[in-house]
C-alpha cells in the first residue's frame, strides 16, 4: 500500500473548532515539515463548513477534514500523472504541486457517506471555487460553485446548473476535453446556462475534472488498500 502523509483532525457534530484549529494545523505544518511554499499557494475551503456540509450532505451528522497535496502525496511523479489525466498541464498559483487540497470526509453517526472536495480554477475575470460532493464510489451527489467573479455567476451558480452533474463520475469527465471543450457521452449532456460565459462554463468544467482526477488520486484509488479509504490515520 502507498503511503501518503496527512494531517488531519476530528469534527464532530459539526463543531465549529475548525476556524480556530486550522491556523494552527498549518502553523505546524509550516514548522515541523518545513513547508514554506505554502504562503505561495491557493487552496479552496468551505466559507461555513458546518452549514454548507448540512447543505451539501443533508443526511450527515458529522465530518472531519483532511489537509494532503500532490507534494506530499506523490511529488513530481504525481504532478505528471494528473497532468496527463486533466490533459494540460498544470499552471498559476492555483495549480502548484505544494497547493493545499482539503478533504472533508462526511458521517451519519459513525459511518461514513462520502467525501467533498473543492478546487480553484482561474475564469474569465478572477477565480473560481467549485465543489462537488461525492458517493463512496465517486458519484457526483452535489455540485457548487462557491465563488465566480463574472456577471454571469448567477446563471452558473443556479441549482438547475448543478442538477446536470449528479450522477457522473470520474469515468464520464474521462471524454470531457479540457482544452477544446468537446466532450461526449454524458458529459456532453451539461449545457451551458449562459452562452455569453462560455469561457467560465469551461472553466467550470475543466475544475470539475481536476477535481475528480484529485480526488481519485487522493482516495478512489486507495480504497480496496483500507476499508477506511486508503487514508492513514
Amino acid at each position: 500500500m502507498k503511503a501518503r502523509a496527512y494531517i488531519r483532525y476530528s469534527m464532530s457534530k459539526r463543531a465549529n473548532i475548525c476556524h480556530v484549529v486550522k491556523p494552527l494545523l498549518l502553523a505546524l505544518l509550516l514548522v515541523v515539515g518545513g513547508y514554506t511554499a505554502v504562503w505561495g499557494a491557493v487552496g479552496c475551503d468551505l466559507n461555513d463548513p458546518d452549514r454548507d456540509v448540512a447543505r451539501l450532505f443533508p443526511e450527515s451528522t458529522g465530518y472531519k477534514t483532511m489537509y494532503t497535496s500532490i507534494l506530499k502525496v506523490g511529488g513530481e511523479k504525481l504532478m505528471a500523472k494528473v497532468e496527463e489525466r486533466l490533459g494540460e498541464r498544470f499552471r498559476g498559483i492555483y495549480e502548484t504541486i505544494d497547493v493545499p487540497y482539503t478533504i472533508y470526509e462526511i458521517y451519519n453517526n459513525k459511518k461514513k457517506i462520502g467525501y467533498i472536495h473543492g478546487v480553484n480554477q482561474k475564469g474569465q475575470f478572477g477565480g473560481i471555487q467549485v465543489f462537488v460532493s461525492l458517493d463512496l464510489e465517486g458519484r457526483i451527489k452535489a455540485f457548487y460553485i462557491q465563488k465566480m467573479t463574472s456577471q454571469y455567476a448567477k446563471a452558473l451558480r443556479d441549482a438547475k446548473f448543478g442538477r446536470q452533474f449528479i450522477g457522473l463520475t470520474f469515468k464520464d469527465f474521462d471524454h470531457y476535453d479540457v482544452v477544446s471543450g468537446n466532450a461526449s457521452g454524458k458529459a456532453a449532456g451539461i449545457k451551458n446556462p449562459a452562452p455569453e460565459a462560455a469561457t467560465d462554463f469551461k472553466a467550470a468544467l475543466r475544475a470539475t475534472k481536476k477535481n475528480l482526477i484529485l480526488m481519485d488520486e487522493f482516495v478512489y484509488s486507495f480504497q480496496s488498500s483500507s476499508s477506511s479509504g486508503g487514508l492513514q490515520k
